[in-house]
């Protein structure tokens, strides 16, 4: 068994050793939505090796989510895609655990969990404020991600309040599929340092966009504490 599970994790365990690949499987995370960003979460924090996984959205599938949220293909309509997604993560990598929560977040915050890390899957700022109050009071950090036309934001919180944000309903732009998946990754790679006990810029929100002459640009703000 720790052989196969060496060879499957062989370029991980080239980077940073065999201890903290191992310590990986010891740790819980939770991801919040499955949707876009959910999905490439669960997939890259999955294949990564991270032991535990408890994956929330209440959900289903529809046919316009599918360009952007890569878990999921023509046909899957009308499934939940918490199911869906936990699914695929443990078929992808034997030595996981993926467990669907199929249920709004309200619902799933009042159960009293422990958690490494929580991530943000969500599309809506008032869903961001209920998990930055569920982190701290169970006393996790967590990552915040969001995405919008070809831009998109990251920030590692940990002391910083999302109060700092003004929630306001608003109706969203289109989404282009690549910036999902790009913003999903710098997550799971902010994730994936944290948890294997490397150095993470904690409290610093990352803008990424690409300005009228198609330069990508990022811009770093410091988030009030």
């Amino acid at each position: 068994m720790m052989e196969a599970y060496n060879r499957y994790f062989n370029r991980q365990v080239m980077l940073w050793g065999e201890e903290t690949q191992a310590a990986l499987q010891k740790k819980r995370i939770a991801i919040v939505g499955a949707g876009g960003l959910g999905s490439s979460l669960a997939i890259a924090l999955g294949a990564s090796g991270i032991g535990h996984l408890d994956i929330v959205d209440f959900d289903e599938v529809s046919e316009h989510n599918i360009h952007r949220q890569i878990a999921f293909k023509v046909g899957d309509e009308g499934k939940y895609k918490a199911e869906l997604v936990a699914r695929l993560v443990e078929e992808r990598c034997p030595f996981v655990e993926a467990t669907p929560f199929v249920m709004r977040f309200e619902a799933f915050a009042q159960k009293v969990r422990s958690y490494d890390l929580i991530l943000d899957a969500t599309d809506n700022l008032p869903s961001r404020a209920e998990i930055d109050r569920y982190a701290k009071t169970i006393g996790s950090p967590w990552v915040y991600g969001s995405v919008e036309a070809f831009n998109g934001q990251v920030c590692f919180i940990e002391k910083s309040s999302f109060d700092a944000f003004r929630i306001v309903e608003r109706e969203p732009a289109g989404i282009a599929a690549p910036i999902v998946m790009h913003i999903a990754s710098l997550q799971a790679n902010l994730a994936l340092r944290y948890l294997a006990g490397q150095s993470v810029k904690k409290d610093l929100l990352y803008y990424l966009y690409f300005d009228e002459t198609g330069e990508l640009v990022t811009q770093k703000f410091k988030m009030p504490v």
